[in-house]
């Protein structure tokens, strides 16, 4: 009785005709049976478990990207098994229901100060982002703003920590915190220093904000993000900075590695490094235990303006490839070598309306074309037939449909594959026909399960 009062705070009105613990037994598990069963016929390996748990940033700042179907199969090449957004995109939610894709979804920084002052503002959103898509495609977790901490606005800093406990609330209400935790995404910038990282400690203009909000993290048992970007520090100063450090690789400074001298720890490479220097400042802050550390955006640009040091195709397919595989094999870094790293890669596609230097607009994994920017190592599916224009996600800007060549492909790994996969007007009645049938089947078990509840 519990859980039904639960989904009545959150019920919609339109429901109110019919019984709501039928109705909402019907449609939650229509929902999710037809998303999965669907998702299931279409991508199957989707729907199988990984021991690699990689995650992929998914930005939309660009006006020329394909749909989310192109997005899924490159994800699925990648064998990524999370995706971070910075919004809550509907037509991307709803694209990936049944993958059994783990998703982190955002809410933007205009939204902060409303959500801090307004507790209706929170509910609102959770209803409008979260419960159309729940337990269909899996939320894991909200961030509310970005980098919000490293800015000067004193209004967003007050509000940061108010807007995570309402959001939170708001998802209790609904019975979700099992479910979807809540946090925020960090610059290194929040750190006095970082380096040895035993030493790293927050800004003393940070901690304010910081201690509460690394408090309610632990309730919560919600994780700590942070961006983590050893490339800034190769392009600030190239000529110390040793590259195969930050590239993973042995050679140079990596062959003995940099050892702490507070800890006797021997460094590999600069990300780990950076993300034992926030585990050290979390520590000193009285939160040691019980919050984990997730690098929420890493990665390494194949372009960049003459003075960006170091933005080549060679050194991003370098930088990611080791990032990756270090994934794959469960790593941990060496102050916690017994904890997994949790990665997301910046970013999916070279996003080509961000601002800033050429860098900003070449961190992509692929071109919006599907094409990998570089060879990562992976098998990637060729994808044609996309047209249009807009970012891929709206409702409009057309296309006839998509056609994926599977399996490998030249030696570049973007040639004529040896299979094809299809979303196209030719397969449109096949799929269709199919769609109907597990709709039946499953409408009728729906139907079975609901009378069983009178």
């Amino acid at each position: 009785m519990h859980d039904l009062y639960m989904l009545q705070r959150c019920q919609s009105p339109l429901l109110s005709p019919l019984p709501l613990h039928l109705l909402l037994a019907a449609a939650m598990s229509l929902r999710l049976l037809l998303a999965a069963a669907f998702a299931a016929v279409l991508f199957p390996s989707l729907t199988t478990s990984s021991s690699a748990a990689l995650g992929i940033n998914y930005g939309q700042v660009a006006d020329n990207l394909p749909p989310p179907q192109a997005a899924l199969l490159l994800l699925r090449a990648l064998n990524a098994t999370r995706v971070k957004l910075y919004d809550a995109n509907a037509r991307i939610l709803s694209a990936f229901a049944g993958t059994g894709t783990d998703f982190t979804v955002g809410v933007p920084d205009n939204m902060v100060p409303r959500l801090a002052t307004d507790p209706s503002a929170a509910a609102t959103w959770v209803r409008a982002n979260i419960l159309p898509h729940v337990p269909a495609t899996s939320i894991t977790a909200v961030t509310v703003g970005n980098e919000v901490l490293t800015g000067t606005d004193p209004t967003m800093l007050r509000s940061l920590l108010p807007a995570m406990e309402s959001l939170h609330a708001a998802l209790a209400t609904c019975n979700l915190t099992s479910r979807v935790s809540v946090t925020t995404a960090h610059s290194l910038a929040v750190l006095s220093s970082s380096f040895p990282p035993s030493a790293a400690a927050f800004r003393r203009e940070v901690l304010p904000y910081m201690s509460p909000l690394l408090g309610f993290l632990a309730k919560t048992g919600s994780p700590f993000l942070v961006n983590a970007y050893p490339y800034f520090a190769y392009k600030a100063d190239p000529d110390q900075v040793d590259l195969s450090y930050v590239l993973f690789e042995a050679g140079g400074a990596a062959t003995a590695g940099v050892v702490d001298p507070a800890t006797g720890l021997r460094y590999g490479n600069m990300l780990h490094a950076q993300v034992d220097a926030v585990r050290a400042a979390i520590s000193k802050a009285n939160y040691g235990k019980g919050v984990e550390i997730m690098v929420s955006e890493t990665g390494w640009p194949s372009r960049g303006d003459d003075d960006e040091a170091g933005a080549t195709p060679e050194n991003a397919a370098r930088y990611n490839g080791n990032l990756m595989r270090m994934v794959a094999e469960g790593k941990g870094t060496p102050a916690a070598p017994g904890e997994p790293l949790v990665v997301y890669v910046f970013a999916l596609f070279n996003e080509d309306q961000k601002p800033g230097p050429a860098s900003e607009r070449h961190y992509g994994l692929f071109k919006p074309d599907g094409t990998p920017a570089y060879d990562v190592g992976v098998k990637a599916p060729v994808i044609t037939g996309w047209k249009g224009s807009g970012n891929g996600t709206s409702g409009g800007g057309g296309g006839t449909g998509l056609v994926v060549a599977q399996g490998p492909g030249g030696a570049d790994g973007v040639g004529p594959g040896t299979g094809y996969y299809t979303v196209s007007a030719a397969a449109a009645n096949k799929v269709k026909r199919r769609r109907r049938c597990v709709e039946s089947l499953l409408v009728a078990a729906v139907i079975a399960m609901v009378s069983g509840l009178c």
